[in-house]
């Protein structure tokens, strides 16, 4: 009979395999990813910052528009940040206040941001200057 199908006895896997290698591959990019930790943002009124400034004993880091830090009109490098950071905390037990200027790029704010986390600092807050 020239009518009949073959039977098919073998299954082709190599598609399947396919897939979860790109699954592995997808997952291995993304797990150090997960790895990091956020911080818990509270954007305060302008009103509470202002008040909450001239009493408390903030750390206060200006962050340029030409990406400088600034400490008490005192330059910061970016290489000193991590020691002046965890060497003034200590002085300073309320936390960080960066104050940015209206073209600071994102990438500079994030990287004071990483020091003080990484320096043991538990409160940061940012606002414009």
């Amino acid at each position: 009979m020239a009518g009949q199908r073959k039977t098919f006895n073998e299954i082709n896997i190599t598609p399947l395999t396919d897939i979860f290698l790109v699954l592995l591959i997808i997952m291995m990019v993304i797990a150090p990813l997960l790895d990091q930790q956020g911080l818990n943002l509270a954007v305060p009124n302008l009103i509470e910052v202002q008040d909450e400034i001239k009493d408390s004993k903030l750390l206060k880091v200006l962050v340029t528009s030409d990406n400088k830090y600034f400490v008490d009109d005192v330059e910061i490098q970016p290489s000193e940040l991590a020691e002046f950071i965890s060497e003034k905390s200590k002085d300073n037990p309320d936390g960080l206040l960066i104050m940015t200027e209206d073209n600071a790029t994102h990438g500079c704010v994030v990287k004071l941001m990483d020091e003080a986390r990484n320096s043991g600092v538990t409160s940061i807050s940012i606002t414009q200057a």
